[in-house]
């Protein structure tokens, strides 16, 4: 039998954002939560900057709030998104995403991925509740009706009423459940890094579907943008191996001067891309959140949105169960958790698939038809402030 130090009400694997949302989100209950991370309690403490710039929704901003987070990060870290442009090829034309009519609103801000990891850490260092396992990983795990045991790579043995596997996309505990899942390396990587440039942005975010790459350039403070280059990954690693004069001469020239003249402001991070799409999203006494459950492409720069407000809702489901005095594994209540989630997550995540699909075909037809698509959209005005509010939510 394991002790009552190693029993929990609920065990969540991976302390990334979304793990320590879904923490953050249950610390002021009375459940017993485990975090279990295989980094080092000094990383997670002190996140390094990852070159990841988070496009924060309103809805976004609501659930950190609500957690203490928002107010918790220096407004120097917070850039507003003022609006956004879809180019295409050398055209000049864009198709245009801004606020309503009369709005005072941004479409969003931009938030470093670490400002929002540390100031989750520190709120759940302050929940007496939430214990954090650090330096260890899960290694094996077994989950029934009756409950969950897990395993950690120093021998350790955790028992639990719910097991919550918050990891990554390739999530190792998702396996560990029997969960399957579509998981697709496209054989791409982006190279993020942050620029200096004497051109203004106006804090104005570009989606650039370019001949064989495409160019994300993401508005900071002024004269200063998150450039993510998208490349097959041989020549991705080829850019990134590049010293830093070479590689703004590439950058400069790849985005045909639309920036001015450039400086790094920031290292270079690589991230390979993979899109991830659980087959189901919960199994007895266990569910996934995050990328685990679904891992977006970061074309349309929404995958921490929905991880968000899948954990918010996962928590939501358990602390109603506990006021209603059910199980906090109830598989009912799991059911509603999965199907809410694939009703919200599922036309975003096959639509920017599809988006994906017809803006990296290099065939002329398909050029031509993505040109023709873009000044549709612009003209129809339905499609684009659907569009846009779909973005913002």
């Amino acid at each position: 039998m394991a002790s009552s130090d190693d029993s929990f009400d609920i065990i969540v694997a991976g302390a990334g954002s979304v793990g320590l949302s879904f923490a953050a989100s249950l610390a002021k209950s009375d459940l017993k939560v485990a975090l279990v991370d295989q980094q080092a309690l000094e990383s997670l403490a002190n996140p390094p900057f990852d070159g990841r710039e988070i496009a924060l929704t309103h809805a976004s901003i609501s659930i950190l709030r609500e957690l203490g987070v928002w107010d918790a990060i220096s407004a120097g870290y917070k850039s507003p998104v003022h609006g956004a442009r879809v180019l295409n090829g050398s055209s000049r034309f864009a198709l245009c995403f801004d606020p309503p009519r009369g709005s005072a609103e941004p479409l969003g801000f931009l938030v470093p991925n670490c400002r929002i990891r540390d100031a989750l850490f520190k709120i759940i260092r302050s929940h007496h509740r939430v214990q954090l396992l650090c330096g260890h990983s899960v290694v094996d795990a077994t989950n029934s009706r009756k409950g969950a045991v897990v395993k950690l790579s120093d021998g350790r043995r955790l028992t639990a009423r719910l097991f919550v596997a918050a990891d990554s996309r390739l999530s190792r505990t998702r396996d560990l459940l029997g969960i399957a899942a579509d998981i697709n390396r496209l054989g791409s990587s982006m190279v993020i890094c942050r620029v200096r440039h004497e051109r203004a942005h106006h804090q104005l975010a570009i989606e650039w579907f370019d001949h064989h790459q495409t160019i994300a350039v993401l508005p900071l403070m002024e004269g200063v943008s998150s450039l993510l280059l998208t490349l097959r990954a041989n020549e991705a690693n080829r850019l990134l191996d590049l010293d830093d004069d070479l590689f703004l001469i590439e950058l400069t020239d790849r985005c045909r001067g639309r920036l001015g003249k450039m400086t790094l402001a920031s290292k270079r991070h690589i991230y390979p891309l993979v899109t991830t799409w659980a087959h189901n999203f919960w199994a007895p006494s266990a569910a996934l959140i995050g990328d685990a459950a679904i891992g977006m492409h970061p074309v349309t720069a929404h995958g921490f949105n929905i991880g968000l407000g899948g954990q918010k809702q996962l928590a939501h489901g358990i602390l109603t169960a506990i006021r209603n005095g059910h199980d906090i594994a109830d598989p009912d209540m799991l059911r509603r958790y999965e199907s809410r989630l694939r009703l919200r997550a599922a036309p975003l995540y096959h639509a920017t698939n599809i988006l994906v699909g017809i803006y990296s075909n290099e065939h002329r037809a398909a050029r031509f038809a993505r040109h023709v698509g873009l000044r549709l959209g612009q003209h129809l005005p339905f499609v684009r402030h659907g569009i846009a509010n779909m973005l913002g939510r």
